[in-house]
């Protein structure tokens, strides 16, 4: 009987044997593993959001933003951030106002926060305040505003009013209230009297910065005491 051998060119039936050759994937390019992009930003009840990592490195400055229409919705944040920013510690919070105003309600709503914060609130007006939003900026222990910033007085309109006659007349009621509270707020403010506080909203006067501060509503115009000074004007003696 002729000895067993074995062929060693022919695989063994019990490995796996892959052709390289015909392997789909072989000449396939790397699957893209970079970091993905930020999120495309979309925009809110308030005017287009900032940037997540933006909102954090403002939020560590102790800065909270209120832009755009002053809405329910965007008075829960910005009361949610000022809360969070007077339990980490006394230090002021800056408040950066660029709104032409919103629902009377909101305004309140973050008044009622300011005025029960142990840490002041300090307001910059970046570019537009006006209606609801001024009694916010009145809630302020300290109020400044850019040079180019503009002011608006007037009055804040209710909210659509449905259901029964009598429920459309308290809640006019309600709101006729809640305007008295800021037309005083604003009177104690600027130390105008009731009835020009009163034409003024009615009338939707604006003022620029210089003019707010005449009028009372702001305490400074950022960068006003440097206008008109000249490099090294500080280090001359005085004119003989």
């Amino acid at each position: 009987m002729a000895p067993a051998t074995l062929d060693w060119a022919a695989p063994l039936e019990t490995e796996a044997f892959v052709d390289l050759r015909h392997d789909p994937y072989r000449w396939q390019p790397a699957p893209d593993r970079s970091p993905e992009p930020w999120p495309p930003t979309m925009p809110g009840p308030g005017g287009p959001n900032l940037p997540g990592w933006l909102e954090e490195r403002l939020f560590d400055q102790r800065i909270v933003m209120v832009r755009g229409p002053l809405t329910q919705q965007g008075a829960t944040g910005i009361a949610a951030a000022l809360l969070t920013l007077d339990a980490t510690g006394p230090d002021p919070v800056q408040l950066h106002v660029a709104s032409s105003g919103g629902e009377l309600g909101a305004a309140l709503a973050v008044i009622d926060v300011i005025d029960s914060m142990a840490a002041p609130v300090h307001a910059v007006v970046t570019g537009e305040a006006g209606g609801a939003v001024l009694a916010v900026l009145a809630a302020a222990r300290q109020r400044t505003a850019y040079r180019h910033a503009r002011f608006r007085l007037a009055e804040p309109r209710a909210a659509g009013l449905t259901g029964t006659a009598d429920e459309v007349a308290a809640a006019a009621g309600q709101h006729l209230r809640e305007l008295e509270e800021i037309v005083l707020r604003l009177v104690e403010l600027t130390g105008q009297t009731r009835s020009r506080v009163e034409d003024d909203l009615s009338a939707g006067r604006s003022l620029s910065a210089p003019e707010a501060k005449e009028y009372g509503l702001i305490d400074a115009v950022v960068g006003e005491d440097k206008r008109g000074s000249t490099p090294g004007d500080e280090k001359r003696g005085p004119t003989p």
